[in-house]
């Protein structure tokens, strides 16, 4: 009985740490990729508030749909929430990560784009 019990403590412990291992795995943004992309006003879409009791997204009253780039220049539509309308034609860098999505942006300049990147944008860069 006493040997059950030891096992069965020893299984709880690993259970337990491995569940806690996994959260902060989660939250710490571990296998995040950065996109790139280009600001769009025309693709903004102001947010509703869905009415529950806790508001999950916090203040992101807008949202965007836009076609980013991976710092190899492959792209795909992601959306992300910002509590602001962004600057028409700003660069930005997006964190995103597997499971949460975009969890991060930040504005960056043309000249800090990955160079496969900048190729999508270059006609852009001179206007």
């Amino acid at each position: 009985m006493k040997k059950k019990m030891i096992a069965g403590s020893f299984v709880a412990a690993v259970v337990i740490t491995g569940f806690i291992c996994v959260c902060i795995w989660f939250l710490s943004g571990a296998g995040s990729t950065y996109y790139y992309t280009q600001i769009d006003n025309s693709k903004i879409e102001q947010v509703e508030s869905k009415g529950g009791v806790i508001n999950l997204n916090g203040s992101m009253d807008y949202s965007y749909t836009l076609f980013s780039y991976d710092e190899n220049g492959k792209g795909k539509d992601i959306t992300f929430g910002t509590s602001r309308e962004l600057r028409e034609g700003a660069f930005i860098r997006l964190t995103v990560t597997p499971i949460r999505g975009v969890v991060e942006w930040e504005e960056v300049q043309y000249d800090e784009l990955p160079a496969a990147v900048q190729d999508n944008y270059a006609a852009s860069a001179n206007e």
